[in-house]
């Protein structure tokens, strides 16, 4: 009996040990898996890059008309201008309306107590045709052409001032990304000259202040990098921040900053300016609507005529048929309206707008002047920009040949540090004023497109 009891404890004991084991591979093998399972969703939750936007000025100029709030509020006024004429052009046609109405009046001795109501129970169902003719009717409607005209031509003001902001803003980043190559090959150019006089003072062949000198020069040169860098930076955020609706910095330019623009003559910059010139457009639109404005204004001493015809039901029941037959019926009526005495009123209304119409003459008359001088002064600054701009260039080459021999003739011992160091720095001012001045140049073309409606810019 004890061999059984004894027995039957080990099988249970072993079962026990195999059950445990069993349990501890089990938690041992769960967190490995589970552990790989974010390994997986890590992988999955990867995304790819986005590619690279490469934008061309067109690109950019269309991008920032739908970024911009400024313009897009010009479309917006423009838009609701021309609505404005659809309705006074609307006012000028009849109009179809359909009326209902239930009449009681109180009975007194059999009829009615009110001589205006025919019957003590009346019911009136008509549509009416309506039509008024008057002047002020016909000048809101020419005046509301004139403003839709006029807010059509702020609209691309708004936009010519936008493209000169997109241009300058485009060529400001590749005109500091060329500022950061040149900015690179100066500190480059920097290390290689303080190696140079380190040799050259270990062979006896040179003072120990030109080491000093090359340093100084080299630390200067890195602090033009880092401003270089940031440079670059700033100009990228602030045209991703005009262009892009959501920030986006994923992008390089596709146009040329040096690439050959031609200048148009001034006799094609004065036509077209004469004949698509926005400000001028404007000025003239304001003084189309202030005239329509007098009009208006003097219509109040003339007489209005209006028009109207019903057809429907005018009875003691509610029906198309009554006991003496259809109820069904017509009628017209001509009204003519003649102005008599408003104490004024419409000469004051008059005066009002003959003095806008004074004041938009000379708004026309100061736009016109203003044409001509900014003609001649943007295509001044244009075509000194273009002249400037081959100089500009000549001397950036001539500086980097400078500092060549200058290097050279220092490795020789002709020339002294400051000649190199003086070398470095016209170098460098001589590019960042080239890649200013191709900007300028793009800037002032821009500009002209203000004027004439024509954009030189590729």
């Amino acid at each position: 009996m004890k061999l059984r009891r004894i027995f039957v404890l080990l099988w249970a004991s072993a079962a026990a040990y195999l059950l445990c084991r069993a349990e501890i591979s089990a938690a041992q093998e769960v967190p490995a898996s589970s552990g790989t399972v974010p390994a997986t969703n890590t992988q999955q939750g990867t995304l790819p890059a986005s590619p690279m936007l490469r934008l061309t000025l067109e690109d950019a100029l269309a991008r920032a008309r739908k970024n911009s709030t400024q313009f897009q509020s010009a479309q917006t006024d423009a838009a609701i201008a021309r609505q404005d004429r659809y309705q006074a052009a609307a006012a000028l046609l009849p109009g179809v309306t359909y009326n209902n109405q239930a009449l009681y009046t109180q009975l007194r001795n059999g009829t009615v107590a009110f001589i205006a109501n025919n019957a003590a129970h009346e019911y009136v169902s008509q549509a009416n045709v309506h039509e008024s003719i008057d002047l002020l009717s016909i000048s809101n409607f020419r005046r509301s052409s004139a403003a839709a005209a006029l807010a059509k031509a702020r609209a691309e003001v708004a936009s010519r001032g936008l493209v000169v902001t997109v241009v300058q803003s485009y060529y400001a980043v590749a005109a500091a990304l060329l500022k950061l190559e040149a900015a690179k090959k100066n500190a480059d150019e920097g290390d290689r000259f303080l190696n140079l006089t380190q040799d050259l003072e270990k062979g006896g062949e040179v003072a120990h202040s030109d080491v000093i000198k090359a340093e100084l020069q080299m630390q200067d040169r890195r602090r033009q990098l880092m401003e270089a860098q940031l440079g670059l930076l700033n100009a990228r955020l602030d045209f991703a921040v005009l262009i892009f609706p959501d920030f986006n910095d994923n992008f390089e330019l596709a146009e040329d900053l040096h690439a050959s623009v031609p200048l148009p003559t001034l006799a094609e910059v004065q036509q077209r300016a004469a004949r698509d010139n926005p400000d001028l457009r404007v000025a003239l639109a304001a003084v189309q609507q202030a005239g329509h404005d007098v009009t208006g204004a003097r219509a109040g001493y003339l007489p209005s005529l209006s028009f109207d015809y019903w057809y429907g039901i005018d009875a003691e029941r509610f029906a198309v048929n009554g006991p003496n037959g259809s109820n069904l019926g017509s009628s017209a009526a001509a009204t003519v309206n003649i102005p008599i005495w408003n104490w004024g009123a419409t000469q004051s209304r008059i005066k009002q707008a003959e003095l806008r119409r004074i004041q938009a003459q000379r708004e026309l008359s100061l736009a016109q002047r203003k044409l001509l001088a900014e003609i001649r002064s943007l295509y001044a600054e244009a075509d000194t920009a273009l002249n400037e701009l081959s100089g500009l260039s000549r001397s950036s080459e001539l500086s980097a040949e400078s500092l060549r021999l200058t290097t050279l003739r220092y490795k020789g011992g002709e020339a002294s540090v400051l000649e190199v160091v003086d070398a470095q720095t016209t170098f460098a001012q001589a590019n960042t004023a080239y890649q200013d001045g191709a900007v300028r140049y793009r800037v002032a073309l821009a500009n002209l497109q203000t004027l004439t409606g024509v954009l030189t810019t590729p």
